[in-house]
């Protein structure tokens, strides 16, 4: 007998959630999602599939992937659109029978939300994490219809991108959930036993950075403005991508060799923000970033740059915001969080950002939504 098929089964049996994505690579939306597995009720069980790559691959790259590699799914979809990968898709979700489906971001609206259209799925909800692509005319159309055929619940992870939504794309059933960490991982430690376990300067100021290497990032802009401060301060950037070169030759050109230090792909972050005494995020566009709230939990006040949600995740007793791409501004920032009298940020995160929190909001969601 099917599951759906009697009312007293339909009550009892463990609740399946699907996430679709669009890759599973380190990154700030991508660790959110496996945080939502990891703290998914007992009577849920929960799935990952990813649009693009392999399972082989996906699992060497990232070594976190390994502890959920039972709960992973891989389409290797390549570049343009994929009949074969909506039809292998649609195919999976009918023969999984998922009570709930929740894709993230707009390529896996368009699979999973079709996809699960298809296959009659009762709940689809969909995060939007970020809204600077809705300046673009040809995608925000591309959602609009998107949203309007698959009528998803939208969640947006900042007030910012709901009001983004409502506004550009005309669409109503939007709320607003925050994105989460786990406080209990990130909380504060031992910040000079920190600093010998990445060989940071322990008799200087050190101010950290962490995220992609990728211009949108901000990071020519940071060692910039790093530029500007006093020498008894020092920059560790944690991270790799496509700009690591270009940066590396920025901060020979200005001369900095022996105050900023790269640290390339670092797996123990709240060991990095623990070595911190100030964090900054530089970034160009941002949607709800996680490295923010996780460096507040280790008690690190943040500068960062007031661009999407950004302010929403900061406490506004020890936190300081600039305008993007503002060198001078973001030097002056810098220095000022460094030399004042800093309010502790861990208790506003613990009350605001916990990820049991997050997933009990989403939780609630999908049972209001229709499957109880």
């Amino acid at each position: 007998m099917e599951r759906r098929e009697n009312k007293n089964t339909k009550r009892n049996h463990k609740k399946v959630v699907l996430h679709v994505v669009q890759h599973l690579a380190p990154g700030g939306l991508e660790t959110l999602v496996l945080d939502m597995l990891r703290f998914a009720e007992p009577r849920h069980d929960v799935f990952v599939v990813s649009l693009e790559g392999a399972k082989s691959q996906s699992l060497a790259k990232w070594a976190k992937l390994t502890e959920y590699k039972s709960q992973l799914h891989f389409l290797n979809k390549q570049p343009g659109f994929s009949v074969k990968t909506l039809g292998t898709l649609t195919a999976m979700i009918k023969g999984m029978k998922p009570d709930v489906v929740h894709t993230h971001h707009i390529g896996p609206l368009l699979y999973g939300g079709i996809a699960s259209r298809l296959a009659g799925v009762p709940v689809i909800i969909h995060t939007e994490h970020d809204a600077w692509h809705l300046n673009n005319k040809k995608a925000a159309r591309l959602q609009s219809v998107l949203l309007k055929t698959v009528r998803p619940h939208v969640v947006a992870d900042a007030h910012f991108v709901a009001d983004q939504i409502t506004t550009k794309l005309n669409y109503r059933d939007v709320c607003t959930i925050h994105n989460g960490i786990d406080c209990q991982k990130f909380q504060c430690g031992d910040r000079q036993a920190k600093r010998n376990h990445f060989g940071l300067p322990e008799d200087k100021t050190v101010i950290g950075v962490a995220g992609r290497l990728e211009t949108v990032k901000g990071h020519k802009v940071l060692i910039e403005a790093f530029s500007h401060l006093e020498s008894h301060t020092h920059l560790a950037i944690a991270g790799d991508g496509s700009q690591r070169e270009q940066l590396e030759h920025l901060v020979r050109t200005l001369k900095l060799e022996q105050r900023v230090t790269f640290l390339g792909l670092v797996d123990d972050m709240p060991s990095f923000y623990q070595s911190l005494d100030l964090f900054c995020l530089p970034s160009l566009q941002e949607g709800f970033p996680l490295s923010t709230l996780e460096a507040q939990a280790c008690d690190i006040p943040c500068v960062a740059t007031d661009v999407g949600g950004v302010k929403e995740t900061l406490c506004p007793k020890s936190s300081a915001l600039v305008e993007p791409n503002r060198v001078f501004s973001l030097a002056e920032a810098l220095s000022k969080q460094l030399d004042s009298n800093i309010h502790s940020p861990r208790a506003y995160i613990l009350q605001h950002f916990d990820i049991r929190d997050m997933v009990g909001r989403y939780t609630r969601l999908a049972k209001e939504s229709t499957y109880e």
